[in-house]
């Protein structure tokens, strides 16, 4: 059972504010919570329905668990349909000083959908991409709309923050740019490395980024909408500039 103040502490942590200041977030679902117990993430507990803990033996010793009832678990949860237990999870405190970029990277400019988000990362954990950059201003990875979006590669996937101009201006590896008026993506070769720039779903990447480009491309238009979603696109970029 859950005491009202608990309730209320975890609901607290739908607000990226209180996430913020406690340092925890919340992961919904048998398949996250799995994915969370096998990657280096700490849980700080686990509330779950009767029937979750009766089918779920690999909890190690030592993380709090708490069975709930369905109408606790419907107050607790950010998901319309609840799914038998909400996590709480200690945030990740890697800083983007210790990240160096030898491979292949994605940087997000300004990316404000939280599903665009999470199905980017997803979608960078499918072509091996470890590494992510946003803009200060891309949603919050750890907005439960975005962890929920990951499907669990969240896990695997670095998010990092920070100014992105002032961060790709000092990167030495080749820039590609999803731009409008770029290279056709099917007619380029597929490379070993370079960082691949996303911008906004509205206005594109924003100026001040546009130098740092050294390869603009962009995914031909065959039909009449005016734009791709953000994330279908990185996903038909990473799938013909991806080894």
């Amino acid at each position: 059972m859950l005491s009202k103040n608990e309730i209320k502490f975890i609901q607290s942590l739908k607000q990226k504010k209180n996430r913020l200041e406690q340092g925890l977030f919340i992961a919904e679902g048998p398949k996250i919570v799995e994915e969370i117990l096998n990657s280096n993430f700490i849980i700080e507990r686990i509330c779950g329905t009767e029937d979750f803990f009766n089918k779920t033996t690999a909890i190690p010793d030592g993380i709090k668990q708490q069975t709930v009832t369905e109408v606790d678990l419907e107050k607790i949860s950010c998901l319309n349909t609840p799914q038998q237990v909400v996590t709480i999870v200690e945030m990740d405190q890697t800083s983007i000083e210790t990240f160096q970029n030898k491979d292949w990277c994605l940087a997000l400019d300004g990316i404000q959908d939280p599903g665009n988000l999470g199905t980017i990362i997803r979608t960078a954990d499918w072509f091996g991409i470890k590494n992510i950059v946003c803009s200060n201003d891309t949603a919050d990875l750890y907005n439960p709309k975005v962890i929920q979006s990951t499907m669990g590669s969240f896990t695997r996937v670095n998010v990092y923050y920070t100014n992105i101009n002032e961060w790709i201006a000092t990167q030495k590896v080749l820039v590609y740019g999803a731009v409008l008026d770029g290279s056709n993506i099917f007619n380029l070769e597929m490379k070993d490395s370079g960082i691949i720039l996303i911008g906004n779903e509205g206005r594109g990447i924003r100026k001040e980024n546009i130098p740092y480009i050294k390869i603009p491309i962009t995914i031909p238009r065959l039909g009449n909408t005016e734009s791709l979603n953000a994330a279908v696109a990185t996903g038909i970029v990473l799938s013909h500039l991806i080894n």
